[in-house]
């Protein structure tokens, strides 16, 4: 393939770009300044886009085995992984003659973590104002690289696998980049834009004033009215590369100018979006968290009820019935509270910050009491990327198990997601693995601090010990 001279100097300028956003180098410069010459040149023929390989063979020997199922763990277990798969996992294990052979020692190993709920093109500003004067400046190239980072420090914290659910087109470009090996990252399914409506939680102008930011968004950019401007909203996500929708139901924090809990898409709206998403064979995740919107998504369809802060017992019972996930984001409402403390919030986010917040940890309580299936979601973005894990404590401190926090964060998750060759330490599975010290089940904080991650068989972050 033969690259026209501009787009290899644009791909020269990202590629340098995202090196020196992920992996600080003071080489960096000197090296794209060599490349780009050769890259200029005419008729240059490009090298194959390749995600790093893995190693032929690799045994992990003598793991203490959480594998994601929910069972008990097991003791001196190996692993055997071929070619980016788990071959073989049992105990005793010859390793085969070409096989790299790591030895666990004990420590635990578990299937790769999984995020259902973030969003990598974003990071907290350090104040309100500097926040809205960033959103001002932002370019998709600007939320590329930064979201090229928070894929980087996201996959140091052992999340091979994520949802990115709402921010721009760059997510696509994101996703595939991770996936050609251009960054490092976790596998990412992206939503695009989320979809709402005007002057909702979803409507990217935040209640600007057209003098202060002109133009007006439309269905393209997910701010809809109506169900025929829904179904357009998501055939175009769709057509630009989304793997899953995300509306908004209800109002939300961050946003201005809207009830946190009031409902917002209409019945006739959400349901038009998960008729066209399931046309599609997209599923859905609704953004809600007042009892009547979450109420009114569940009954639309929604695969996925994201937040969900204020639930009824009848509203649970419905979730229970029908299937509906809970993706409870709980870290985040810490997180948020200590923002708005810190007074990096606007005025009318820390209200709402400081009024959501204990309503969610109430109805987590009551969700997981009452059956709900929960996957774990952090909202990594509206705090820094890389802190994903401290998810799994926030649920086990409002009375999940420990095991069970881990499962949410592993084959719940990849359940939700739709994913069935992930969240499990088995043969055949992808070999996405983490190994931890410690014993998770007394102390679940190790899990947010891993000491080996592997990806499709590829070490990504090397045996800290070895």
């Amino acid at each position: 393939m033969t690259i026209p001279p501009r787009l290899a100097l644009l791909c020269v300028v990202l590629l340098g770009a995202c090196s020196r956003a992920t992996t600080p180098s003071t080489t960096a410069p000197t090296r794209v300044a060599a490349i780009a010459p050769r890259a200029l040149a005419a008729g240059t023929e490009a090298p194959p886009l390749r995600p790093p390989e893995a190693a032929s063979a690799v045994m992990l020997r003598g793991a203490r085995l959480i594998d994601g199922s929910g069972s008990a763990p097991r003791d001196d277990v190996d692993v055997l992984v071929r070619d980016g798969v788990i071959e073989q996992v049992g105990t005793g294990l010859v390793p085969p003659p070409d096989a790299r052979v790591i030895e666990l020692g004990g420590r635990t190993l578990l299937p790769g973590f999984i995020d259902a709920h973030v969003h990598l093109g974003s990071s907290p500003p350090p104040g309100h104002a500097e926040g809205v004067v960033a959103d001002l400046r932002a370019s998709l190239a600007d939320h590329a690289l930064v979201g090229a980072h928070n894929a980087r420090l996201t996959l140091d914290a052992g999340f091979t696998t994520v949802r990115n659910v709402g921010g721009s087109m760059a997510d696509r470009a994101l996703r595939d980049a991770i996936e050609h090996g251009l960054v490092p990252g976790p596998r990412m399914l992206v939503a695009n834009h989320a979809i709402g409506i005007t002057g909702g939680h979803c409507d990217g102008t935040n209640a600007m004033q057209p003098d202060v930011r002109p133009g007006e968004q439309d269905y393209r950019h997910g701010v809809v009215d109506g169900p025929q401007e829904v179904r357009k909203a998501v055939r175009f996500q769709i057509k630009h590369g989304a793997d899953v929708i995300k509306v908004c139901a209800t109002g939300g924090v961050m946003s201005q100018g809207d009830a946190v809990g009031a409902p917002q898409l209409d019945p006739d709206e959400l349901r038009a979006a998960v008729a066209a998403a399931n046309r599609a064979e997209r599923k859905v995740a609704a953004h809600a968290h007042g009892n009547q919107g979450i109420r009114e998504a569940v009954e639309a369809g929604v695969h996925s009820i994201e937040h969900g802060s204020i639930l009824d017992r009848e509203t649970v019972r419905m979730m229970v019935a029908r299937g509906t996930f809970l993706v409870p984001t709980l870290y985040v409402a810490k997180a948020v509270e200590a923002q708005a403390d810190a007074g990096t919030l606007s005025a009318e986010s820390a209200h709402k910050a400081r009024e959501i917040a204990p309503k969610m940890r109430t109805s987590f309580a009551l969700a997981h009491e009452g059956g709900v299936r929960i996957a774990l979601g952090s909202d990594a973005g509206v705090f820094p990327h890389g802190l994903n894990g401290k998810e799994f404590s926030a649920m086990v401190e409002l009375g999940m198990k420990p095991m069970d926090a881990i499962v949410a964060g592993t084959s719940r998750a990849a359940e939700l997601l739709g994913l069935s060759n992930v969240g499990r330490v088995e043969a055949g599975m992808l070999a996405d693995l983490v190994v931890v010290e410690g014993d998770p089940l007394a102390d679940l904080t190790v899990l947010e601090q891993p000491v080996m991650v592997m990806k499709g068989g590829v070490l990504h972050r090397p045996p800290a010990w070895e």
